[in-house]
C-alpha cells in the first residue's frame, strides 16, 4: 500500500581507508560510538560532505581525542529523522570513522586513519572506564530517541495520524522499513472482538531506493515504488490480510506481547504467517516482530526491517521496539475511542435535525447544514419548519452555545420543546418565553439563541420574535436585500426577560434567510461585517436573474455558503431559506357560521358555489359529504360561531374551526351506534386530514387532490 511520504537516505558503505604502513607510536584515543539519531534532528545530520565526525584524529603529546557532543534537542522539529546509524561521513566510509557502525554497529578504525600496524601485532586496549562511559552515552541516546519518537506518536488524534507517527519516527532513524498490521475490525472499549482474529496491513513505510547512480559509496541502486516492498531492497509486496490461527506460531508471539527477532524460534514461523509464506526476509538480526497490545487486548503487530548494508539490530533494540509498540497501541486505542465518540456525536446531531422539510402551502423551503471543522465538529445548531393551522408555517433556527455532545443533546430537547409549543399555536414571543423556562430547567448554564417566525400565506404577513440571534435577511424579488430590524432580545436561558414580536410584510416572491452565527462570524471578521457581506452576496446573486423572477432557492443556498473563506469554519452552520409564494385572495373562501341545526346544509351550499367558481365541479360530491360531517360535529358542541375556509392551491384544503379544545379521535363505530362514522368517512375519502388545537379552540381540516387541469390554472 502507498505511503504519504518516504525519506531519502544515504546507503552505508565499507571503509576505503588504506593502512599507511608506518608504526603508530602515539597514544590511541578511546573508540567512540555513533549515537542513535534523534527523530527530531534535521535532514543533514550525518550527511556526506557535512565535515563532521563523532571522533577526531589522535592528537600529539598523548592527548586524548575529543568526542563530538550530541546536537541539542529541539522538541518542536517535525519530520522524519535525517541521520541514522551508519550514515556516510566526510571520511568516505559507510560508518562513522573510528566508531561502531551506529547504535548497534561494528567497530572500525580511527577517523581518517587505518588501524595501527603494530610491530608486535597487538591492538591497543580500551579501558573499562571508557567502555562504561560509552555505554552510558549510548543509553542516553536511546532514551532521547524513544522520548522523541513517543512524543511524535502521541501527537496523533485519529487512527491514521497515530500509525503515521510510528512510521515517521521509526524510518529511517530506527529501521529501513516498517509494516503496521491492525485488527480488522478494531474492537472499541469493552466490545467483544471478532473471531477469528484478522490482521490487515494498515500502513507501510520505508527508505526509498535511489535511481541508478555511479556513487562508489552506494553502488548501482534501482528505483522501487515506496511502501510496496517487504524487504527494503526487494520488490516483494507484503500480504494485505493475515488470519491468526488459534494456537499457531503467530498467535503465540502475539500472546507473549514482547518483541522478538525474526530468527527467534517462535518468530521464525510466525512472521511468514503474518506477511506471507513465500517472502524473502533479510538475514541476521535485521527483522523484529513487535505485538501491539492496547489496554485490554492485542490489536495488531509491527514489523521493523533493516537492509543488509546496515548494522543488524542488537538485543537492546528490542526494548526500543517494545516502547514504540506500547505507545502506538495505546494511541490506537485512544484514536478508536475518539472516533467512536465523534461518530456518536455526529449521529446524535444529525438525527435531531429534520430528515426532510415539509412542503406547506404557499411557501417553498430549502436548508443546509454544515458541521464545524474537525477540531469542533459537534455543535448545537438546528433549524425546523413546522406546519400550523390555517396553512401557516413556523420557521425556527437556533444555536446552543458550546461544541460537545451535551450541546447536541440540549439542542434536541429545545427543538422538541419548540415543536410542542408550535403545535399549541402560541404566539412567537410566548414560544420563546417557554423555551427560556425550559432551558433554565435543564441547567443554570444552558444558553442558546433562537429566532422564531410564523408566516401566513393568506395574509402575506410574518410575525418574528428573536432571542439573541443574528437578524434574518429578506431578499425581494427585484434584487434588493435588507436586514430585518427586529428587537434582538436576550438569549434563551438568561431568565427574567420579556421577548417582543414584530409583524412585517411578506410580499410574494420574496425570500427570507434564517441562519446561525457560524455563517457570518469567524476569527477573521465580526458578526456585523459578516451580515453585511451576506446581504451583498444575496443582492449580487439576485441580479443574475430577471427582475420579475426570483432566484432558484437551492442554488441560492449554495451561493450563500460560498461567502465562507479559508479558516471561516470555526462553528457549525444551519441555514433555512423560505420563498414566500402566498395564496391569492381569489383562491380563498371564508365564512362565519352560527352553530344551528341548519348550518350543515348552509355549509354544503357555500362549498358548492366556491367549487363551481373555481371549476372544481367534479369534487363537489366528495366535498359536500366531508364538509357536512365535519361541520355537524362542530355545531354539536360549539357555543360560538364556527369558521369554514376553503383554500385552492396544489390541493383543495378545507378547514373548520370551533371554540371546543377537545380534539376528535378516529374510532370504529359499532353496528348499534347512531354516530361515530363521520371521521371514518373523512379518513377514507380525504387525501390527508388532521386536527390542531388552538388557543381559542381547535381546527379540523382535510385535503383533496385537485384535478391536474384545474390545479394548473390555480398556480
Amino acid at each position: 500500500m502507498e505511503t504519504e511520504r518516504v525519506t531519502e537516505h544515504e546507503m552505508p558503505a565499507a571503509s576505503t581507508a588504506e593502512p599507511s604502513g608506518r608504526p603508530d607510536t602515539t597514544e590511541r584515543a578511546p573508540m567512540a560510538h555513533a549515537a542513535i539519531p534523534d527523530p527530531r534532528y534535521g535532514e543533514h545530520a550525518g550527511d556526506p560532505g557535512s565535515g563532521s565526525s563523532d571522533a577526531q584524529s589522535p592528537r600529539p603529546n598523548g592527548e586524548a581525542a575529543e568526542r563530538v557532543r550530541p546536537r541539542p534537542l529541539d522538541p518542536e522539529v517535525e519530520g522524519p529523522p535525517g541521520g541514522r546509524a551508519g550514515a556516510v561521513q566526510s571520511g568516505g566510509s559507510g560508518t562513522v570513522p573510528g566508531t561502531r557502525g551506529g547504535p548497534l554497529g561494528d567497530e572500525g578504525g580511527a577517523a581518517g586513519h587505518p588501524p595501527a600496524d603494530d610491530s608486535e601485532g597487538e591492538v591497543p586496549e580500551i579501558s573499562a572506564a571508557d567502555e562504561t562511559a560509552e555505554r552510558e552515552r549510548r543509553g542516553g541516546d536511546r532514551l532521547r530517541f524513544v522520548g522523541a519518537a513517543t512524543r511524535r506518536i502521541a501527537r496523533g488524534v485519529d487512527l491514521d495520524e497515530t500509525v503515521l507517527g510510528l512510521c515517521r519516527a521509526s524510518v529511517p532513524a530506527y529501521a529501513d522499513a516498517i509494516l503496521v498490521y491492525l485488527r480488522d475490525p478494531l474492537p472499541v472499549g469493552d466490545e467483544r472482538p471478532a473471531s477469528p482474529m484478522v490482521l490487515r496491513l494498515r500502513r507501510s513505510d520505508r527508505v526509498p531506493e535511489r535511481p541508478q547512480t555511479t556513487d562508489p559509496t552506494l553502488g548501482p541502486v534501482g528505483l522501487v515504488a515506496p511502501g510496496e516492498a517487504l524487504r527494503p531492497d526487494s520488490g516483494e509486496a507484503a500480504s494485505e490480510l493475515a488470519e491468526v490461527r488459534v494456537g499457531g506460531p503467530l498467535a503465540e508471539v502475539l500472546r507473549g506481547v514482547r518483541p522478538v527477532f525474526a530468527e527467534a524460534p517462535g518468530a521464525r514461523d510466525a512472521l511468514p504467517e503474518l506477511i506471507g509464506p513465500a517472502r524473502d526476509l533479510p538475514s541476521g538480526h535485521r527483522a523484529i516482530l513487535a505485538p501491539l497490545r492496547g489496554r485490554r487486548r492485542v490489536i495488531g503487530a509491527a514489523v521493523f526491517l533493516r537492509r543488509p548494508a546496515r548494522p543488524a539490530f542488537e538485543p537492546d533494540d528490542l526494548l526500543i521496539a517494545a516502547q514504540l509498540a506500547t505507545h502506538t497501541a495505546l494511541g490506537v486505542d485512544k484514536a478508536v475511542l475518539y472516533g467512536r465518540e465523534a461518530y456518536i456525536a455526529d449521529e446524535l446531531q444529525r438525527t435531531m435535525l429534520p430528515d426532510e422539510l415539509p412542503q406547506p402551502t404557499g411557501v417553498q423551503l430549502a436548508s443546509r447544514y454544515l458541521p464545524a471543522a474537525e477540531t469542533a465538529r459537534v455543535g448545537g445548531d438546528w433549524y425546523d419548519a413546522i406546519p400550523l393551522p390555517g396553512s401557516r408555517v413556523a420557521l425556527v433556527v437556533g444555536d446552543v452555545m458550546g461544541h460537545s455532545m451535551t450541546s447536541a443533546a440540549i439542542m434536541g430537547q429545545l427543538r422538541t420543546t419548540a415543536q410542542t409549543l408550535a403545535g399549541l399555536d402560541l404566539p412567537p414571543q410566548e414560544v420563546l418565553h417557554h423555551l427560556d423556562e425550559q432551558a433554565q430547567r435543564l441547567g443554570s448554564d444552558r444558553m442558546a439563541t433562537c429566532l422564531y417566525a410564523v408566516y401566513d400565506p393568506v395574509a402575506h404577513r410574518i410575525i418574528v420574535a428573536n432571542a439573541g440571534h443574528p437578524p434574518p435577511v429578506l431578499l425581494h424579488r427585484g434584487g434588493r436585500a435588507e436586514v430585518l430590524r427586529i428587537p434582538a432580545g436576550a438569549p434563551i436561558g438568561v431568565g427574567g426577560v420579556d421577548f417582543e414580536a414584530v409583524e412585517l410584510d411578506a410580499p410574494a416572491g420574496a425570500t427570507l434567510l434564517l441562519y446561525t452565527d457560524g455563517l457570518v462570524e469567524s476569527r477573521q471578521r465580526d458578526v456585523w461585517t459578516g451580515i453585511e457581506h451576506l446581504r451583498e452576496k444575496l443582492a449580487e446573486t439576485a441580479r443574475l436573474t430577471r427582475p420579475d423572477a426570483s432566484a432558484p432557492l437551492e442554488p441560492l443556498c449554495d451561493e450563500v455558503l460560498d461567502i465562507l473563506g479559508p479558516g471561516d469554519r470555526d462553528d457549525d452552520i444551519a441555514l433555512l431559506a423560505a420563498r414566500f409564494d402566498g395564496i391569492a385572495p381569489s383562491d380563498v373562501a371564508y365564512w362565519y357560521l352560527d352553530p344551528r341545526a341548519q348550518t350543515a346544509g348552509q355549509a354544503r351550499r357555500l362549498a358548492r358555489r366556491a367549487l363551481a367558481r373555481w371549476g372544481l365541479d367534479e369534487l363537489t360530491e366528495s366535498v359536500e359529504l366531508l364538509v357536512s360531517e365535519v361541520v355537524t360535529n362542530a355545531v354539536r358542541y360549539a357555543e360560538r360561531p364556527i369558521t369554514l375556509r376553503l383554500l385552492r392551491t396544489q390541493t383543495l384544503r378545507c378547514e373548520v374551526g370551533d371554540d371546543v379544545p377537545q380534539l376528535p379521535r378516529l374510532r370504529q363505530a359499532r353496528a348499534t351506534d347512531e354516530g361515530g362514522r363521520g371521521l371514518y368517512l373523512v379518513n377514507k375519502l380525504a387525501r390527508r386530514w388532521g386536527a390542531t388545537r388552538l388557543s381559542t379552540g381547535k381546527v379540523v381540516w382535510f385535503e383533496l387532490a385537485v384535478p391536474s387541469a384545474a390545479g394548473d390554472g390555480a398556480l
